[in-house]
């Protein structure tokens, strides 16, 4: 998008920054949007943009390529359980030093070059995400396997991001937190930022995906659409495979204070401008009642 197309969306966008000043907007930050560089820019604007309008954005990022390659480079395999990475002790050092290290102040500085002023943190600072280890169970056996290192979020503690937000500052979060046993735990970075959206009543909980958003059965783009409409689909099949985890988390923020819920293309430029400053959009919003 060119600097004269943000002017337009920006002209356009006065009923909406005045609806959404001082609100809360978890973004969570992940896919090719952290991996192209026009796209890592073009997201990092559009936060800055949000706070300088007087808008409250929190950044939760993944950072699994970025893990599974720097594995790759210390000769290290790594090993999926429907989709989560199995993580031994060696592993989470890796994990933190990635998604806490070299991840998370990539983009804080990516902020601060275009003009914001941000903090980074995990969840471990402040005993902001309280976690616990997540085991799953293997159909058809109904084995249960141990993941190791891999945790969900137990509880959520806002008062640092409060500290932060009342600072002025963008907090950047990576989805790392501590068990009540002492250990660090990697946790899917959806599921962090739908709880801290819901911890903190957010206006809006923003997923960036590697798709267009939520697909129907022709492929079609499903736009607007209540919470008992998406159940129906999850119901009837339509939903399914890997886009489950991240409907489940959208529809658990709706139904739990958090007003909209959206699942946009992260391949887009802008995106997170686009949906919050437009009518269209770029994605599927969900709500409760439609």
């Amino acid at each position: 998008m060119t600097s004269h197309k943000i002017a337009d969306v920006l002209t356009e966008s006065l009923p909406y920054i005045q609806r959404f000043k001082g609100k809360t907007i978890v973004i969570k930050y992940g896919g090719n949007a952290m991996v192209d560089e026009n796209l890592k820019s073009s997201f990092a604007r559009d936060i800055v943009l949000m706070k300088s309008v007087g808008m409250n954005p929190i950044v939760v990022h993944g950072g699994g390529p970025q893990i599974g390659s720097t594995l790759k480079r210390l000769g290290k395999n790594s090993e999926f359980v429907d989709g989560m990475r199995v993580t031994d002790s060696e592993t989470m050092d890796v994990v933190e030093m990635v998604l806490g290290g070299l991840v998370n102040k990539e983009i804080v500085n990516l902020i601060h070059q275009h003009g914001g002023n941000s903090i980074g943190l995990t969840g471990k600072d402040g005993r902001l995400i309280t976690a616990k280890k997540l085991k799953t169970e293997i159909e058809p056996t109904s084995e249960i396997i141990d993941l190791g290192h891999v945790g969900q979020v137990d509880q959520i503690d806002v008062s640092v991001i409060n500290l932060l937000l009342q600072g002025d500052f963008i907090p950047v979060i990576a989805p790392i937190g501590v068990g009540k046993d002492g250990f660090s735990y990697n946790i899917n970075a959806d599921l962090v930022a739908g709880a801290i959206a819901e911890s903190l009543n957010a206006e809006k909980l923003i997923l960036l995906t590697n798709t267009a958003g939520l697909l129907d059965g022709n492929g079609e783009l499903m736009t607007g659409m209540s919470s008992s409409t998406v159940k129906e689909l999850i119901n009837d099949g339509t939903i399914h495979g890997g886009m489950l985890p991240k409907i489940s988390c959208a529809l658990s923020a709706v139904e739990n204070g958090v007003k909209t819920s959206h699942i946009i293309d992260g391949r887009v430029s802008h995106a997170v401008l686009l949906e919050v400053f437009t009518d269209s959009g770029v994605g599927t919003l969900i709500t409760t009642n439609g």
